[in-house]
């Protein structure tokens, strides 16, 4: 299938992500349409010019995004019709299930997993825009079922939409990964605001606070459904960080300053070899112009 801007292009779900992918793909000179479950955002969608129009159905288009949560992506691609060959690729934070579900069946659409690293502290289609993946990383999951051409028309439209690098990796590593970077921080900031000593603190805080806490205020809908569906690979990250405190307690409590210090000096001396060993195995990093 040829990339070019007469592309017929639907995005499943008008939120942040969708919002601006729609938004970023309109800046390219594309003109894609939309669909939303509910219809306010896609009312307002229609009348802001963020898409094009409304998608009654989806066996017309050639690419089609489905920018929803894991379970209503994969009940989305079980319940409609896609064109013979169409290229379909969810954004979802988790790609193992959705992988298990798209290959649970025959399928007449090529699928490609995506995933794109940017966000913001808000969500809703109100708060869209067309530069929210300008600089960011787009992680694209492939297995040995991916077609070649498909993929590349999704790492087409990424660099059309302003990312700055493309990661290709397995579902498994995806997962694995994302467990790490995305949903351990959210836990973490959770657990941190629940402390009692938050309450009168204006004035105290500064960046660390500030950093700490920014995302503490995500939809918890959302995000309990992403911590279960990778609840293995989260639950190790939970239980390597619990021993980790565990040990820098123990050496604060043991009041011996070199062995604090040792502690503190192999977290440092950690974070400045994973900055050299930035390549491993089963991932490809891209930078895109």
């Amino acid at each position: 299938m040829e990339n070019s801007k007469s592309l017929k292009i639907c995005v499943a779900g008008l939120g942040l992500i969708g919002g601006s992918m729609c938004m970023a793909l309109m800046r390219a000179g594309y003109a894609p349409d939309g669909w939303n479950r509910s219809p306010e955002p896609l009312a307002y969608a229609l009348k802001n010019g963020i898409v094009a129009s409304a998608a009654q159905k989806f066996d017309g288009y050639d690419v089609v995004f489905v920018a929803l949560p894991p379970k209503a992506a994969a009940g989305f691609i079980n319940s409609n019709s896609f064109k013979n060959g169409a290229v379909v690729a969810d954004i979802c934070g988790v790609k193992g299930y959705i992988e298990r579900e798209v290959y649970k069946t025959e399928r007449n659409f090529f699928y490609v997993g995506t995933h794109p690293m940017a966000g913001k502290e808000v969500s809703s289609v109100h708060n869209a825009c067309a530069d929210l993946f300008d600089r960011a990383s787009m992680v694209i999951t492939s297995s040995e079922r991916t077609d070649a051409g498909a993929k590349e028309l999704i790492i087409s439209l990424t660099r059309d939409m302003g990312f700055k690098c493309i990661v290709e990796c397995s579902a498994e590593v995806h997962d694995r990964k994302i467990a790490y970077t995305s949903q351990l921080a959210h836990v973490v900031s959770n657990a941190y605001v629940k402390d009692g000593e938050i309450v009168g603190c204006l004035g105290f805080t500064g960046g660390s606070f500030q950093d700490m806490t920014r995302i503490a205020g995500v939809d918890e809908g959302v995000w309990s459904e992403l911590y279960l569906l990778n609840k293995d690979n989260l639950s190790a990250r939970i239980g390597a960080l619990i021993e980790n405190l565990a040990e820098i307690k123990s050496a604060i409590d043991g009041g011996d300053a070199e062995v604090l210090r040792g502690v503190l000096k192999e977290g440092r001396e950690r974070f400045s070899q994973s900055k050299e060993r930035a390549k491993t195995g089963g991932i490809t990093l891209t930078y895109l112009k």
